[in-house]
């Protein structure tokens, strides 16, 4: 099995920022994804996110769509239960033939309540609404007239005039966290994007559960499976600590603010701990040799083969970002592929 990475392009920044720069330090950090091999660039979305900033989630996509060809543009994910399905349907049918049918839709559920009633979407109607959405936005994308009644939306013959490129559509990739969601992951997407917040002892237990309910759906594993994970390398491990930690830290204490712990299975579920005890079993930090040591000791285990990099974090400079693009791509990864 050959594994490959994904550039988690967050994007965002603190108040204050000239956010005209910050595009171009992203612009350059996809195309830099481009040229080092990357698979895919993923982009994030939330709402309301102050204090800080950030590109929403479709306008970004379809401007990197026109930067950076044959490279995977990945939703990472879209909050799907905050919207209508005609809608995310066109959006994103239309940034699978900007990409040349190189979009993956990632999707989750959500969790902070200021989204929800932003959107005017009730937290308690999240799961219905989600599968729901689901099931329309594929048949728009496969259906000439669709009538379908949902809990908050009715298709009276409609249809998506622009269909994806993709055949039959674009892979749908969920993002969970807990096991409904996860189970749910199983029953109605192509893969399960394993978070980077539960602890590799809740992951292990929670592939029990993918693998289970795949079984019980008679689907087989994903050819590709995707983790995301908090990564930083420097000479050691101390000095990767001592480097991250104001940004990660940060970061974290931003999750536990936003509710990110609801999301969370129960045993696992505390972001607002010291950073030290986040550290423990969480983050992979260290030398090339140790990151690399990390990463194939986690996907013995799991069988995970792309990994989203979670290595842009709020206050980090661009030029640390692109060293760090570099050191992933030219010294950790030619490690992990020896190793697994």
């Amino acid at each position: 099995m050959s594994m490959n990475l994904i550039m988690v392009l967050r994007g965002q920044y603190a108040a204050g920022e000239d956010m005209e720069q910050r595009l171009q330090d992203l612009t350059e950090q996809s195309l830099l994804a481009k040229k080092l091999g990357y698979w895919g660039v993923a982009v994030p979305s939330h709402f309301s996110g102050a204090p800080l900033q950030y590109f929403h989630q479709t306008s970004m996509l379809a401007y990197l769509a026109a930067q950076v060809r044959d490279i995977k543009l990945i939703s990472a994910v879209n909050l799907l239960p905050l919207h209508k399905p005609m809608d995310i349907a066109e959006q994103y049918a239309a940034i699978d033939v900007m990409t040349g049918g190189n979009f993956i839709f990632g999707t989750g559920i959500g969790y902070r309540d200021v989204e929800f009633k932003g959107h005017g979407s009730p937290m308690a109607e999240r799961g219905r609404r989600f599968e729901e959405n689901l099931e329309a936005v594929r048949r728009l994308w496969t259906e000439e007239a669709v009538d379908m009644v949902g809990s908050h939306f009715e298709l009276a013959g409609a249809n998506c005039p622009l269909k994806p490129l993709q055949k039959p559509y674009p892979p749908f990739w969920i993002g969970a966290n807990a096991d409904v969601a996860i189970r749910r992951a199983a029953r109605v997407s192509d893969a399960w994007i394993i978070n980077p917040h539960n602890k590799i002892e809740t992951i292990l237990r929670q592939m029990k559960i993918y693998k289970k309910t795949l079984d019980e759906c008679g689907k087989p594993m994903p050819k590709d499976l995707p983790m995301m994970r908090e990564i930083f390398v420097a000479r050691t491990r101390e000095e990767a600590i001592r480097l991250a930690r104001p940004y990660l830290e940060e970061k974290y204490k931003t999750y536990h603010q936003w509710g990110q712990d609801k999301a969370m299975p129960k045993g696992d579920d505390d972001l607002g701990m010291d950073f030290d005890e986040l550290l423990d079993d969480r983050f992979v930090f260290g030398s090339v040799d140790e990151v690399a040591e990390q990463i194939i000791a986690l996907q013995k285990p799991i069988g995970f083969n792309l990994l989203f990099c979670g290595i842009q974090w709020v206050g980090m400079p661009h030029e640390q970002v692109t060293e760090q693009m570099h050191i992933m791509a030219e010294d950790v990864l030619p490690k992990v592929r020896q190793g697994i």
